[in-house]
């Protein structure tokens, strides 16, 4: 671990500090040679897809097609270390929970499956088939399906994804809580009832020739770092490059090409941002009403002076609805409101208002800093609203660009993942297979908590992901998960979740997607579809770390088998022998997938296409919406901002740089000037004055919920930063706490994640009685 220190960071993002990062990385999983060479098969034709971020790849034309944060998961992944039988049965569940994500991480791959023993309290080893047949028997025992849910990870094949969707819909239900519930719901939310599809409309080629880019609620030196390849060659061929953060962020100021020789060996960089402007947490949508406010302002000055307008009134005409009223919400709203609201002047907004008018092509990028607010459905709509108004969707260089997280979450929404599935696909279910799929909505996250804890669900199975983990209110989803019957989860790594089970537990092993999968004699490979709807192929290149390890599609078949018996329509275990055979019944659900075997298999695999992009819209209207939207002002923390004298924070929560959702590869963010330390707070120092505290203090934060429950989150490092007054910032899951279960996203129910009202006070050492709720939050020893 490194020492625990802050200091200033003035390097950029990439360079010498990401080469030596990855192989520490390295170092410390014990693969510096077996690790490097796996890495160089990282996104390429007859390699495997990163297990990473959902970024596109490039047509290969480098051995080197991977990032600093991609390596470090490559690394985890391909690991010598074991979680064996042998090693977790040396300590009860209890002393795991004490214990650090990050150590728990670093135990290494498990390598056999493994079921909780109550009498010990320790995982204890358990053949597959038992396995298979006692949680097969217990959801046959359940008097209902809709007792079970069914939770997936954005990290599973469009194989597996497409078998469990499959497997559980025969099965009866259509609980399928999965990620997208906490991140992206709103960008599909928004865009399909507006545009008539639920994806970005954006190529990687579009970003060559796009005129500005604009990004909002992103990180992409750390959550994305390939796109600042993309973003670099924007920039030096001189696009705009826009950026609304109210972070500086250093990726998003300048990036070092670890790939560019000359620019390493003069420790020269490239400035990645032409414009930065660090709006309010939240304010976002005032300050894209104040671009479009701007838009609207010059096109009817050019209107009265018989100048050009700035408008296309051709798109608008042709391919949009509902414009008029638009336009009139819109200057009814005063400076004033979206000055206030969004933390920036006037002349800012018109600044990024005119950089819009003066591009002929405009990328609308966002990241999780927009989807998890209360108006994230309400800021994504904006930003379509703003593409409208000069035909910025269907045209090359333009459109809106949702950059989503796992590697195939996009994927898995694809292949019937979703607790709100279509009659059609319901329908063509029930043809190709022979069986009548539930038609009742099942629960997304938070119902699925929420059921739970009411008693109303008592079985979990977990696809992948770190449920306990990743999910807000952490108090309340760990209750939820002990008063299961039963909690499952497939896995490659020992994390959280797994110490937070029900009464009975199970961990299932499985193949990595680095690693050999081998199905009757033959290596498989399974498909993923990236951030921009390109379908291809990956196929590991490693041993498997166990030979106990079955693929995730094999033990989605093996449960189905063990589980319907000789009532089910689909031949599982013969699917799995090939997996063409399982793209064969894709295509036959699918129409987007036809010829999926052929075409999967070309270079670089195939692009779904997308309606949206060839001016097609299919929604019920026919066409583009125009949606208009009030910049919110009475919000929870308006409303707790106006009940109290003290200073009420919005606090956001955030990545560190060593860090991919919640697995923690780190105690160090480079890119922020934080080292050894990982329970700090990001505050503008004129807030830190006004508490009476200074930078290096350690504080509590209470959140201020309108449920009446107190959410406290104890001893975080003051840390004085470049944020605007008023707002904060915080890693998660240490801050999951402080979440309510109740506060998610209007039309979405994303959980509000990046917007909490929060009280800031000296922190106050507690009783040594409380330790055992402070494990089951995660405030727990590093050693």
């Amino acid at each position: 671990m490194s020492k625990k220190t802050i200091r200033p960071y003035d390097g950029p993002a990439g360079g010498w500090g990401a080469l030596r990062s990855v192989a520490k990385h390295l170092l410390e999983q014990d693969v510096p040679v077996h690790g490097a060479r796996t890495l160089l098969s990282a996104n390429q034709p007859d390699g495997f897809d990163c297990p990473g971020c959902a970024w596109p790849d490039r047509d290969h034309t480098s051995t080197f097609e991977f990032c600093e944060n991609g390596a470090k998961a490559v690394a985890a992944e391909a690991t010598r270390h074991r979680a064996t039988p042998e090693l977790l049965g040396g300590y009860t569940v209890a002393e795991l929970a004490g214990y650090s994500d990050q150590w728990l991480e670093n135990l290494g791959r498990l390598t056999h499956p493994m079921r909780w023993d109550a009498a010990s309290d320790r995982y204890l080893p358990i053949s597959w088939d038992e396995a298979f047949a006692r949680i097969g028997a217990h959801l046959n025992a359940l008097d209902s399906p809709d007792r079970a849910l069914f939770y997936t990870s954005g990290r599973c094949s469009n194989e597996a994804a497409f078998l469990y969707q499959l497997f559980v819909r025969e099965y009866g239900t259509n609980n399928f809580p999965d990620c997208s519930n906490m991140c992206h719901e709103p960008s599909g939310t928004a865009m399909k009832a507006q545009l008539g599809t639920g994806k970005g409309t954006v190529q990687l080629r579009d970003f060559e020739i796009a005129e500005a880019i604009l990004i909002f609620g992103q990180n992409p030196g750390t959550n994305h770092p390939r796109m600042l390849g993309e973003l670099r060659k924007a920039a030096k061929r001189g696009a705009a490059i826009v950026s609304f953060n109210p972070l500086r962020e250093r990726g998003l100021e300048r990036f070092a090409d670890p790939q560019d020789k000359l620019e390493m060996l003069h420790n020269g960089s490239t400035r990645i941002s032409s414009d930065y402007f660090q709006l309010r947490i939240g304010g976002d949508l005032a300050a894209v009403k104040g671009m479009i406010k701007r838009t609207l302002e010059v096109d009817a000055q050019a209107q009265r002076e018989g100048r050009e307008r700035v408008l296309d009134l051709d798109f608008i005409a042709e391919h949009t609805q509902g414009f008029e009223a638009f336009a009139a919400e819109v200057a009814g709203e005063s400076w004033e409101t979206i000055e206030t609201e969004s933390g920036l002047s006037r002349a800012q907004l018109e600044r990024a208002g005119d950089i819009y008018l003066q591009a002929k092509s405009v990328i609308c990028c966002w990241g999780m800093g927009i989807t998890q607010h209360k108006h994230s459905v309400a800021t994504i709509q904006m930003l379509c609203n703003l593409l409208l108004l000069r035909g910025n969707i269907g045209r090359p260089g333009a459109g809106p660009c949702p950059v989503r997280g796992h590697s195939n979450v996009q994927g898995d929404r694809t292949m019937g993942i979703y607790e709100k599935p279509a009659p059609a696909f319901l329908d063509r279910l029930r043809e190709v297979f022979g069986f009548e799929p539930p038609r009742e909505h099942g629960h997304d996250t938070v119902g699925a908590i929420e059921a739970m804890l009411d008693g109303r669900c008592k079985t979990f199975f977990g696809l992948g992901g770190n449920f306990a983990t990743a999910t807000p209110d952490t108090e309340a989803t760990h209750r939820a998960l002990r008063g299961c019957d039963l909690t499952v989860h497939v896995t490659t790594k020992l994390n959280r979740s797994h110490l937070v089970h029900g009464r009975d537990a199970y961990i299932l092993p499985c193949l990595g997607r680095t690693e050999i999968d081998i199905q009757d004699g033959a290596p498989q490979a399974i498909t993923v579809e990236d951030s921009m709807s390109m379908v291809h192929l990956s196929a590991g290149i490693n041993a498997p770390a166990s030979d106990s390890l079955l693929s995730e599609p094999a033990i989605v078949a093996h449960l189905a088998a063990a589980t319907l018996g000789a009532r089910s329509k689909v031949p599982w275990l013969w699917l799995i022998g090939d997996y063409d055979r399982i793209r064969d019944r894709i295509a036959a659900v699918f129409d987007d997938f036809h010829d999926f075997n052929e075409r999967v298999r070309v270079p670089g695999g195939f692009h779904l296409p997308n309606p949206a992009a060839e001016l097609h819209w299919t929604n019920p209207e026919g066409k583009a919406l125009f949606k208009a939207h009030a910049v919110p002002t009475d919000l929870p923390l308006h409303r707790a901002r106006a009940s109290r004298e003290q200073p009420v924070f919005n606090l956001a929560t955030t990545r560190s740089h060593d860090q991919y959702n919640t697995t923690i590869y780190g105690s160090d963010d480079r890119y922020r000037g934080v080292f050894g330390e990982r329970r700090v707070l990001f505050i503008h120092r004129d807030d830190i004055a006004e508490l009476g505290l200074q930078a290096g203090d350690w504080v509590d934060l209470e959140s201020l919920c309108e449920d009446q429950v107190r959410r406290i989150a104890r001893r975080f490092l003051l840390v004085e930063y470049d944020i605007p007054r008023g707002c904060l910032a915080a890693y998660y899951p240490e801050t999951n706490a402080l979440v309510p279960l109740s506060s998610f996203a209007d039309e979405a129910r994303t959980p509000t994640s990046k917007s909490i009202p929060v009280i800031v006070y000296a922190h106050q050492p507690q009783p040594a009685q409380g330790l055992q709720s402070a494990r089951d939050i995660g405030f727990v020893r590093a050693d």
